[in-house]
């Protein structure tokens, strides 16, 4: 048994041994051909005329085309020599995009602007076009009266920012002492015009610290309702801290009666003390007189 084994572990040893000789010859192999080879070869009819050329030949051959192929490389890496440089002509590489971001930025800057300075400029400038701060004409002074009457003695006009109220005839004598021409123009209205009485167009603001001033149906007053100041019909002042009366605007008269307030024109009130109209509280105040 133990022979057995022997003797096939020696038979796979030799056979080993010549498998490893053959591959090394076959690695050695220099090109050396047998007779029996070349008669095959040459009897061989795909081969053609290159079976008669020598193994010196064949390796000269596969050196020039390897040349050949090197050159052939070198001049295609080279190519053909540069262009000299010409500098773009700017009018037409155009604009580049860090331009065109720089100037977009500043466009959008400018126009921020120029709309913050338009919109200053529109609020600080009087409207010349109509509404507050412009001539408005509101209408006839009689019709004006009838809305006035109508209106329990106080028609107020949203779009010039006033009161409208009746200056009474009777008190014309004294206002022309007082007032101003471009305040006794409407006042003295009903007088030129036949009519019962004058108009007056007053600011709404409480010339104290421009609360806009109420009236007050029951006292037939104006009166404020943030310090308490109180004024007669005419805004002339009657109690409260406000320094002097309603401030009022300017007032022409047409040809037609027609009444023109310009609201870009306003007339500081009169001073402390005037009561032109002799006019009491009708009724209960709406509003306490200040403890000041």
């Amino acid at each position: 048994m133990v022979i057995t084994v022997i003797v096939i572990l020696v038979l796979l040893a030799v056979i080993a041994v010549s498998a490893t000789l053959r591959s090394r010859q076959s690695d050695a192999a220099v090109g050396m051909l047998s007779r029996e080879t070349k008669s095959r070869d040459a009897a061989n009819v795909a081969l053609g005329d290159e079976a008669e050329l020598t193994g010196k030949q064949v390796e000269k051959a596969a050196l020039v085309e390897r040349a050949a192929a090197k050159q052939e490389l070198v001049l295609a890496a080279k190519g053909p020599p540069p262009a000299p440089y010409v500098p773009p002509d700017p009018e037409m590489i155009g604009v580049t995009r860090r331009q065109f971001f720089n100037r977009s930025i500043v466009l959008m800057f400018a126009l921020g602007l120029s709309g913050f300075g338009a919109a200053c400029i529109a609020f600080l400038w009087p409207q010349l076009g109509g509404g507050f701060g412009s001539a408005i004409k509101v209408g006839l002074v009689s019709d004006l009266l009838g809305q006035i009457r109508s209106s329990n003695g106080f028609l107020y006009k949203a779009e010039g920012r006033m009161w409208l109220t009746e200056y009474p005839n009777g008190a014309v004598e004294k206002a022309n002492a007082v007032y101003s021409g471009a305040e006794l123009s409407g006042m003295t209205a009903g007088v030129q015009l036949g009519l019962d009485g004058g108009i007056i167009a007053l600011y709404q603001k409480c010339p104290h610290l421009g609360c806009r001033v109420p009236s007050c149906n029951t006292s037939q007053w104006f009166e404020c309702p943030c310090h308490g100041s109180q004024y007669n019909q005419v805004g002339e002042k009657r109690g409260g801290p406000a320094p002097r009366g309603m401030d009022r605007f300017a007032m022409t008269i047409g040809g037609d009666g027609s009444l023109t307030v310009d609201t870009g024109n306003i007339i500081q009130g009169p001073a402390i003390g005037t009561n032109t109209t002799g006019q009491e509280a009708e009724g209960p105040n709406c509003i306490g007189q200040a403890s000041h």
